[in-house]
């Protein structure tokens, strides 16, 4: 066994947590394992060490598979952009746009070259592949241009698992549509069935399995039951706790979902935090009073920034933090919390230079420079002190005017600043609240506000939690999961 291919009859029916699975099945075995997919299409992005952009998805995967991610394991990452294009990255390197009909034809030609290359640069490497196909394995008009799926299953001659969500219902007429539509090769390497997302007993699914390996000839090897550990998020597939186990919700944050909002995981470690209340508020909705609002990294900060000023989001926010409020902007909120953002050649879009929110002395010009680096630093607040491991992935030239009202939020003190008062946070490090220490330190300043007792801060890492979930999945699924007609 060299490779196992994991694909579905839609989109949504669970193949990046049933690959993540059997990638820590397969490592536990002993066996150098490697996940696979030609192409994820995610506003979510996972930068390498070396700098790449892969999707989280896969990032997550590797993890599983107790090995370092690599872009060789996601070789094409597209970010939406909307109006049917893209921001393609190539083996972590991203450049221009694409449209949905120029990245067929790319696919068609260039695109299946890149995609092997990877594929047996990864063969070479490892002891097996997971390899995760992509939206439906039968969609016939677009099978020229899927560089997932049963391609990379053909190219392999993996044996292949079929994926199908219960949940949406019709889940034997998708399995037989989807048989029908394949060619004999690509049935051929089908060795099972595996029913997802299963609310009640088995018994009373029993019957509708019976009759659907006596139809296919295909066996049933398992039906994973619906459950909070195994539900992913569209955007960053962590298999979390998101909504078991909640406390009285004593903090609540209020993310504001910009238009071209990315690096969605940023914010995983406080939907994890049992005592927080996340919620996603759009520009065109009002911000309440939460205990405090984070604007979050964007693809294009002037265009979002100016969404915010259309729909007066901008000027509520001001009057938020003017009545005591807490606002933290992250890499692109952190350059709307300035006095001006400039990008004099349209880089990310927008042209000109455009005021900001005017909260922090602060002015940013948008440089063909991108910075994509992971960094180690040491706090200054709200802690002094905790070690903070994440990375920078930004445009842009940031400078602070001189003055005692803002502090340096770290030893390196272009990665962020503070106000006296701890109310208006800036940085440019992606993956801040991962810290254990420092999220709890951070949240536990909120809760000083509203007279709640501080949380202990002598937590692990979201890294070291992540861990434990990932085992949890994957107990969960070997549980409910007969893989001995595949695996060695």
């Amino acid at each position: 066994m060299k490779a196992i291919t994991v694909v579905s009859t839609t989109s949504q029916a669970g193949k990046s947590v049933l690959t993540t699975a059997i990638c820590r099945i397969l490592a536990r075995r002993g066996i150098r394992v490697a996940p696979f997919k030609s192409v994820t299409l995610s506003s979510q992005s996972y930068l390498t060490e070396i700098g790449g952009e892969m999707g989280y998805a896969q990032a997550l995967q590797a993890w599983a598979a107790g090995i370092s991610p690599a872009v060789e394991m996601n070789p094409v990452l597209l970010k939406p952009k909307g109006d049917n294009s893209f921001k393609p990255f190539v083996k972590g390197k991203g450049g221009g746009t694409i449209s949905v009909t120029d990245f067929c034809s790319w696919a068609e030609n260039d695109g299946w070259t890149v995609v092997r290359n990877c594929l047996d640069q990864l063969t070479a490497e490892f002891d097996a592949l997971v390899c995760e196909g992509a939206g439906s394995v039968a969609d016939i008009h677009l099978k020229r241009c899927d560089l997932s799926n049963m391609k990379v299953a053909r190219y392999l001659n993996s044996p292949t698992l079929l994926v199908v969500d219960i949940e949406r219902g019709g889940a034997l007429a998708q399995v037989l549509g989807t048989l029908e539509l394949l060619d004999s090769f690509e049935r051929g390497l089908l060795r099972g069935i595996v029913v997802n997302k299963w609310q009640g007993s088995r018994v009373l699914l029993q019957p509708g399995l019976d009759w659907l390996e006596e139809r296919t000839g295909l066996p049933v090897l398992g039906v994973i039951p619906s459950s909070e550990v195994a539900r992913s998020n569209r955007e960053t597939l962590s298999p979390l706790e998101r909504h078991t186990h909640r406390g009285n919700n004593d903090v609540t944050l209020k993310v504001v979902r910009l238009p071209r909002m990315t690096n969605f995981s940023d914010f995983d470690p406080l939907e994890a935090e049992p005592s927080v209340n996340v919620k996603y508020v759009s520009p065109k909705q009002s911000i309440g009073y939460p205990d405090a609002v984070i604007l979050p990294g964007t693809r294009s900060t002037i265009a979002d920034l100016l969404v915010l000023q259309e729909t007066g989001m901008v000027e509520e926010l001001k009057d938020y933090v003017s009545a005591g409020g807490t606002i933290l902007g992250m890499a692109g909120g952190f350059q709307m919390l300035g006095q001006t953002v400039a990008d004099p050649e349209g880089i990310e879009g927008v042209e000109g230079r455009y005021k900001g929110l005017d909260l922090v002395p602060m002015k940013t010009v948008i440089t063909t420079n991108k910075i994509a680096r992971q960094r180690a630093v040491t706090s200054a607040y709200p802690q002094k002190g905790l070690h903070v491991v994440g990375y920078e992935i930004h445009r842009g030239r940031t400078q602070m005017a001189d003055g005692e009202e803002f502090q340096p939020l770290f030893d390196d003190e272009s990665l962020g600043v503070v106000d006296k008062y701890q109310s208006v946070w800036g940085t440019y490090l992606h993956g801040i609240f991962d810290s254990g220490p420092w999220r709890r330190a951070w949240l536990n300043r909120l809760r000083q506000q509203r007279g709640l007792k501080a949380l202990p801060t002598g937590i692990p890492s979201y890294r070291e939690q992540r861990e434990t979930l990932l085992e949890d999945l994957t107990e969960l699924v070997q549980e409910n999961l007969n893989l001995t007609q595949i695996l060695p």
